[in-house]
């Protein structure tokens, strides 16, 4: 099979996109959830003529005929019912957020009036007609729809939820996640690794990525450099879990196992390489009717990178996420890469004068450099039809801080 371009791995990947069912939710449990329904308004946004400035309420008319002193005829404060302005020369006393008098229409603030023996002077020359009201229905009507389906839901979208009196949301079922490293050079975070050992990392890593954005709830999993156990392990796996994420022995070394091991649990491949750089031996697959099977090279920077570029929109498709394009920042100075590959390029973001994203490289000493993802804050995608690219020249960006 021959070595697929960035484009046709992405393409592939979002093509094999499950269809998750829904569940409801408490609502104090939806945030980074992807939005299964819309939000409509269940009554006028504001529902009422609403008081934006502490202050008084008058019927305008009376100042454009030049009144200038207006007897206090009461106080409307908020979370109270309306009141009513009988006398059309006097004025109420109004707080921020409550209901504007009825026989009112104009609001001046605290500061440009004096109160003084139960009536207030107004200060300065010029009031306009309903100023400082946010009048009733001005941001939505009822039925309205105020979040759309597919949206990924975050604060805004969860105070919206509790304006309209959703305690409960109906969202996307997230995958039964399974996050699988394997090699003998691996040891548990808490233990003292010898010196031909290191702690394993990636897991955790994609575990957060997972979280970070989706507020998924991955389990992980270790098998040795051996494919019987490791046959074994991921035969039960497949039996519990939605999407399958390896981490190593995807690559031509005598160890990596795992294409063939696959391969025997009847995992059809849909692409193993990729034209890129890190991330070349990334593995692609599924197993009919089953697990959707993700296998990243073992190599921190390039596993880390496969999840932001391929994993991460995957999911996004799958839960039905309102896509939106591509991020984009321009170079910061001149990158030579001379390889016919796509160059993922970890960048590290500033911000111009201009107000644009400037992307300053962070090249790092390769795809095992995971101390250098500290320092970036994402991936620019250089294509592989060229090997010079020049500063200000924009491309996309993927971030991931």
């Amino acid at each position: 099979m021959a070595i697929l371009s960035v484009a046709e791995a992405e393409k592939i990947i979002l093509q094999h996109a499950f269809s998750p069912a829904g569940e409801e939710v408490e609502l104090a449990h939806t945030l980074g959830r992807i939005l299964q329904e819309e939000l409509t308004a269940d009554r006028d946004f504001p529902p009422f003529d609403r008081v934006t400035m502490d202050g008084i309420a008058i019927r305008h008319a009376q100042f454009a005929e030049g009144c200038r002193q207006f007897p206090i005829c009461g106080v409307q404060a908020a979370g109270k019912p309306r009141l009513t302005l009988t006398d059309p020369a006097g004025c109420m006393e109004v707080m921020t957020g409550a209901m504007l008098p009825e026989g009112a229409d104009t609001v001046i603030r605290y500061e440009d009036v004096r109160i003084e023996n139960g009536s207030a002077a107004v200060l300065c020359s010029g009031v306009n007609f309903r100023q400082n009201l946010h009048f009733q229905g001005i941001d939505r009507r009822t039925g309205d729809i105020i979040v759309q389906r597919g949206q990924k839901i975050g604060p805004a979208e969860i105070a919206t939820a509790a304006t309209v009196g959703k305690t409960r949301l109906r969202v996307a079922r997230l995958p039964r996640t399974a996050i699988v490293s394997t090699g003998d050079e691996l040891v548990p975070v808490g233990q003292t690794p010898l010196p031909h050992q290191i702690r394993g990392s990636n897991v955790f890593a994609i575990r957060a990525l997972l979280a970070e954005q989706f507020q998924a709830d991955s389990q992980i999993f270790h098998y040795p450099d051996d494919p019987k156990a490791i046959a074994k392990g991921l035969e039960q796996i497949f039996g519990d879990f939605d999407l399958v994420i390896l981490s190593g022995a995807v690559s031509e070394g005598k160890f990596d196992f795992l294409p063939q091991v696959l391969a025997s649990l009847g995992v059809e491949k849909l692409f193993h390489k990729v034209s890129q750089r890190p991330g070349k031996p990334f593995w692609f697959g599924q197993l009919p009717g089953r697990a959707v099977v993700f296998a990243l090279p073992g190599n921190p920077v390039s596993a880390f990178m496969c999840v932001c570029r391929y994993l991460l929109p995957f999911l996004r498709r799958s839960l039905g996420q309102t896509p939106r394009p591509p991020e984009i920042a321009s170079l910061a100075e001149q990158v030579v890469f001379k390889p016919a590959l796509t160059y993922f390029l970890p960048v590290r973001l500033e911000c111009t004068a201009g107000g644009m994203l400037q992307a300053q490289p962070l090249p790092g000493h390769g795809s095992g450099d995971l101390a250098n993802l500290n320092d970036a804050d994402g991936f620019l995608e250089l294509p592989l039809e060229r090997d010079v690219f020049l500063a200000r020249e924009v491309f996309p960006f993927y971030r991931y801080r």
